[in-house]
């Protein structure tokens, strides 16, 4: 069983493996181990959820598979816990008790996917390998959004005022007559607000300022 849980922050992937299993923590472990797959393995829900904090989860990507029907904190309990710490990771149910309500349940509680033992070795390895991909793919998009943030941070009061209102589709001239201010002065800072959030065009700033917003 490869337990990593002591190990700093890692750059590549890690699937998280929990179960209360050992012989299935081993034979994962080796499975992801075998095809280049960082994984950590923890023997029950508890022992996974003290090893990191929500500032940890923040800052991990990759998956994670775990098993519902563990003793003291359930699969679906954990699921529940993760939730609240904030943690994006996409979560693969397994077990060997599998029944349609705890399906449902797990999936309308966010899992990315959910099998029953036994399972083919590939099935599984492909369900990792997709979420795998959809976590980089959130974890590309929250970087983004970041240096979005960043970028708004650096704006003066006056910039974010009159970003404010072009986003609300107003033109200069509009603008001007509302903060009076010339037409020329809502000119200039707004060729500020471009520069400084590195948009090329009206369309791109727009999109890049929503996408900081979050969806409903």
């Amino acid at each position: 069983m490869e337990d990593k849980s002591m190990e700093t922050l890692n750059v590549s992937p890690v699937v998280y493996v929990v179960d209360d299993d050992e012989a299935v923590l081993d034979s994962v472990g080796l499975l992801l181990s075998s095809i280049g797959i960082v994984n950590s393995c923890y023997i029950s829900a508890q022992a996974f959820l003290q090893a990191y904090s929500k500032e940890d989860f923040n800052r991990h990507h990759g998956c994670i598979l775990l098993d519902i029907r563990m003793p003291h904190i359930s699969g679906i309990e954990c699921q529940h816990r993760l939730d609240e710490m904030d943690c994006q990771l996409p979560i693969i149910f397994v077990t060997g008790h599998a029944d349609v309500p705890t399906a449902v349940e797990t999936m309308k509680n966010g899992a990315f996917d959910f099998m029953q033992k036994p399972y083919r070795e590939q099935v599984l390895i492909e369900s990792i390998q997709k979420a795998l991909l959809l976590n980089k793919r959130n974890q590309e998009r929250l970087a983004q959004i970041n240096m979005t943030k960043a970028k708004l941070a650096k704006l003066t009061t006056r910039e974010s005022q009159i970003l404010q209102l072009i986003l609300r589709g107003k033109a200069n001239k509009v603008i001007a007559i509302e903060l009076s201010l010339s037409q020329r002065t809502i000119e200039i800072h707004r060729a500020h607000v471009m520069e400084k959030m590195e948009a090329k065009s009206l369309a791109e700033l727009i999109k890049v300022v929503v996408d900081t917003q979050p969806s409903n």
